[in-house]
């Protein structure tokens, strides 16, 4: 029985209910040692009524074996595992070592663990249970954290118990305290009824017909309860140690109290030799076979195991020997001395394989070994091999100290520092970099390894401007290359202009002509050959950061419908081949690239995803650039707060961190936010002030991709001069550009500026008839809503509303499918003043998708499998049938056949310098 906890009961029953329902969550128990956080699990187990339960524990030595935590709770349901997408069942095959193909992709194995519990999870739900969350491993605890916060579409209730206040990302916690006075009174009574007093271990009769006599005062209790905060545990195994004199209040109770480890320490000091022995092999390895081998090789076995059974100190579970309380096993660890466990380890050792022979090795040596850290080594490759960065960080950093050559400790310490980044650890890699850097030795081809890691460091997490300069001390053509993509992060024009001088030097070649090229074009224009040879080889391209480079190139040759296409191209291959960790960084530029296209739905479903991902991984600067990317979809759809709350999420990043890019994104947010709702001085302040902007608070790219609505702002606002000096610069930049998207943009931006007079021009060039010609070349239909719109105003001010209908119907039905809520508005009124007073007819409910809904609709209208969807979206295909089994009434339809009819996607090349 549970005393004084009916709250968190409640609390428990709410998860498991809502999740019962099909609304999963997660729920951390999170207080000190005997608090009652395993009693609570226990209870939990039981209340989910025909729910599958799955559990796990933590287990201290076993804290540094790679999924060994994951292997354990999810060995029940391995058979379920030919249900899910191929690339999740191979990277979960391969962490569990069932034989799949090890990917090395720590976000497509955690996407394999949801989607496993999400097949676990029917028909009737899943209460997945883990005690002592705080000893899992790190690569279990990357994966189940990643389903953690993933579970409100499924039928799974996961509920964590930690001690004390190791971190656990994105789930709420419920903290338990000690019992309240009343209900710490009532257990102390229990205690002293006759089915508990039957259970005091090694209590003589007499003893115990005399507890059973004595009555515990109330001061007594009022004591016990302030002397151990009222926690469980202490007042239970407190009571079993006093007499029925101290009990009675007759006799003064031990002063101070016994507690932590305390409370078992008399226990384990009483314990023969031989059975304090085999407790502490208990204590250093969990293999129940390996403790009676080692124990027997140390002369002790059986006996001495049973001996600390019948004490009620430890307990066999299967192949498994465990402690009945963690405390007990650090009570027996504190005990013994150093030579003792190393003993004990060695013994151990000489009898296990790989990842536990390793770890036991290294717990026994005294000093520095290479063989021990060699063997160390190899256990970092397999956890890395299968996405155990955070455990191959780990052992890679215990190598490194026990390694005796300065040079490979310093290689082990870099490499260690790389698993650390991988797995979402970017203060432990920064730190593991910085010592790596000391043990270098004067190494050169090794100090630039390590420089060129910690400016990747600084560049996703750190100072970009920082990053420019460790970079561009390098000569090679990655570290130039890495160093002007940190320059174009900052938005520092004369770095990128000079390391693409120095990148001139390298042979021909894709990247250097990428490089070369952009160098020239922010210098002195004539880098368009070098881009366009480059782009000439996208063929050749099989990386994603290939892909992203050549987006770069197109976009600084004013082609950014062919940038978003690259982009795209970028994001497919990073999901296809697994980049390790680099996912969130590529889907910053594909998120863009949707928008740009006129995709705000699936630019903010890859932003949110993106977002997710980047706050898992640590990479703050890819944080900025998703919270920027969906500040801007905010003010389009005209949602100020959400905006402005992004936008200001964003900036407070990317200013201090002289991420100029992501904070011109965010400014740029705030001035479409002005624009959409017709602030026109408002919105031209904000553009100009944008322009203005030096390196690490704005961007050229920026500004020359704002600059169509820098001109209808300005226009807007009365200021031709503006808007015309607008117009010279933006002719310059897009001087290149060859795509019909980026005449269509130069032509709209040329009919809002205005050469002259309107009587002076030719008739070709007045406005109405180049916003004609602009819709003629437009391929982005959202752009093309856009100049529709303003031809459609301009048409009904001229007195032509017969003329001027069919364009602003076309542009209200385009921005009511992109959600683009105040420029449906304006199209709105505009076609209400020409008199059309009708509400037009909207077209298929699409719009009333989710982002994400929409984003699976697409995917089931390119024919693809709930599988296939899933592997793309990391998510489990339980999870895109449920998105399914929502999409089908919203559209009033019943088969992918009829979703796929209904799902028009915008596949034509598309364009948008008036959207970054």
């Amino acid at each position: 029985m549970l005393f004084g906890r009916s709250a968190e009961i409640a609390a428990i029953d709410d998860v498991i209910s809502r999740a019962r329902e099909g609304a999963g969550a997660a729920l951390v128990l999170r207080g000190e040692a005997g608090v009652g956080k395993t009693a609570l699990l226990d209870l939990a187990a039981s209340r989910g009524g025909s729910m599958r339960v799955l559990r796990t524990t933590g287990v201290e030595p076993e804290s540094d074996l790679a999924f060994a935590a994951l292997h354990q709770l999810l060995r029940p349901v391995a058979g379920l595992l030919d249900a899910l997408p191929g690339p999740q069942r191979e990277a979960v095959r391969g962490a569990l070592g069932l034989g799949g193909g090890a990917s090395g992709d720590r976000f497509l194995l955690a996407a394999g663990v949801l989607s496993l519990l999400a097949e676990a999870a029917a028909p009737d739900g899943l209460v997945c249970v883990v005690d002592d969350f705080q000893w899992v491993d790190r690569a279990s605890a990357d994966a189940l954290l990643f389903a953690a916060r993933r579970l409100p579409t499924e039928r799974i209730a996961m509920l964590l118990a930690v001690r004390g206040d190791a971190p656990v990302k994105g789930v709420p916690p419920l903290r338990l305290g000690g019992l309240p006075e009343p209900a710490a009174a009532e257990l102390l009574d229990g205690l002293l009824e006759p089915a508990a007093v039957e259970q005091f271990d090694g209590l003589p009769e007499p003893a115990a017909a005399e507890l059973l006599d004595a009555a515990m005062p109330p001061a007594v209790k009022r004591e016990l309860v302030a002397a151990t905060g009222g926690n469980p545990l202490a007042l239970r195994e407190i009571v079993r140690r006093l007499g029925p004199g101290q009990l009675a209040g007759r006799e003064p109770l031990p002063d101070p109290l016994p507690g932590g480890t305390r409370l078992f320490g008399e226990q384990v000091a009483a314990l023969p030799d031989d059975a304090r022995l085999v407790a502490l092999l208990a204590a250093v390895e969990s293999d129940l076979d390996l403790v009676l081998r080692a124990a027997a090789r140390m002369g002790t076995g059986r006996a001495a195991l049973h001996e600390l059974e019948v004490a009620g100190l430890v307990r066999v579970e299967g192949a498994s020997v465990r402690f009945r309380h963690p405390l007990i096993r650090s009570a027996v660890h504190e005990a013994a001395a150093p030579a003792s466990r190393r003993a004990a380890h060695e013994a151990l050792a000489a009898l296990s394989e790989g990842d536990r022979r390793a770890w036991h090795l290294a717990a026994a040596a005294l000093g520095q070994d290479e063989s021990v850290a060699a063997a160390l080594a190899e256990t970092a490759d397999r956890a890395r091999d299968r996405g155990g960065y955070g455990d191959a960080a780990t052992a890679l950093a215990r190598a490194a100290e026990l390694t005796p050559a300065p040079r490979t400790r310093a290689v082990r310490l870099k490499d260690a520092a790389t698993a650390a980044w991988l797995g979402g650890r970017p203060g432990q890699a920064e730190s593991l970099l910085a010592e790596a850097r000391d043990h270098a030795g004067g190494d050169r081809a090794l100090e630039m390894e390590i420089a060129q890691l910690r400016g990747r460091f600084e560049l996703n997490s750190g100072s970009a401007a920082e990053a420019v300069r460790i970079l561009a001390a390098g000569d090679s053509l990655d570290m130039l290359a890495d160093a002007a993509e940190a320059a174009s992060y900052v938005g520092d024009t004369a770095a990128i202009a000079e390391l693409g001088r120095r990148a001139a030097a390298f042979p021909e070649g894709f990247l250097r002509d990428v490089l070369a090229g952009i160098g020239l074009m922010l210098s002195d224009g004539t880098g368009h050959e070098l881009l366009r040879r480059a782009l000439d080889r996208t063929g050749e391209l099989t990386e994603a950061a290939g892909f992203l480079w050549a987006t770069a190139a197109a976009s600084y040759l004013g082609e950014a419908d062919l940038a978003a296409e690259l982009a795209a191209r970028a994001g497919r291959v990073a999901r296809m081949s697994g980049m390790v960790g680099q996912l969130p960084v590529v889907l910053e530029f594909v998120a863009t690239g949707e928008r740009i296209a006129g995709r705000l739905a699936e630019s903010q479903a890859l932003s949110e995803e993106g977002l997710e991902l980047a706050r898992d991984a640590g990479y703050a600067n890819t944080v900025a650039a998703h919270l920027a990317n969906l500040a801007v979809l905010a003010a389009l759809r005209g949602e100020e707060e959400t905006c402005r709350g992004h936008a200001q999420e964003a900036l407070a990043i990317a200013i201090p961190h002289r991420v100029g890019l992501r904070a011109g994104v965010a400014a740029y947010a705030l001035a479409m936010l002005d624009l959409g709702a017709g602030r026109f001085a408002a919105a031209h302040d904000r553009f100009t002030a944008i322009v203005a902007a030096g390196p690490g608070a704005g961007h050229p790219t920026v500004v020359w991709r704002s600059t169509p609505d820098r001109i209808e702002a300005a226009v807007g606002a009365g200021d031709l001069e503006a808007a015309r000096a607008a117009l010279e610069a933006y002719e310059r930049w897009s001087a290149q550009a060859g795509t019909a998207e980026s005449r269509a943009l130069l032509t709209r931006c040329r009919a809002l500026a205005g050469a002259g007079p309107e009587k002076e021009l030719p008739e070709k060039e007045l406005p109405e008839k180049a916003l004609e010609e602009a819709l003629r070349l437009h391929a982005n239909p959202y752009e093309a809503a856009r100049t529709a719109l303003l031809l459609g105003e301009r048409l009904r001010r001229a007195h032509r509303p017969g003329e001027a209908r069919p364009h602003l119907r076309a542009a209200l039905e385009t921005f009511r499918r992109a959600g683009a809520e105040p420029w449906a508005r304006r199209a709105h009124g505009e076609l209400r003043a020409a008199g059309e007073s009708a509400e037009p007819a909207r077209g298929p409910a699409l719009d009333a998708l989710t982002p994400q809904e929409l984003r699976i609709a697409g995917l089931v209208a390119d024919g693809l499998s709930s599988k296939e969807i899933a592997a793309q979206l990391f998510l489990s295909p339980r999870t895109v049938e449920y998105h399914l089994y929502k999409i089908y009434p919203k559209l009033g339809i019943g088969t992918r056949t009829e979703l796929a009819r209904l799902v028009v996607l915008q596949k034509a090349p598309v364009g948008g310098g008036g959207m970054l």
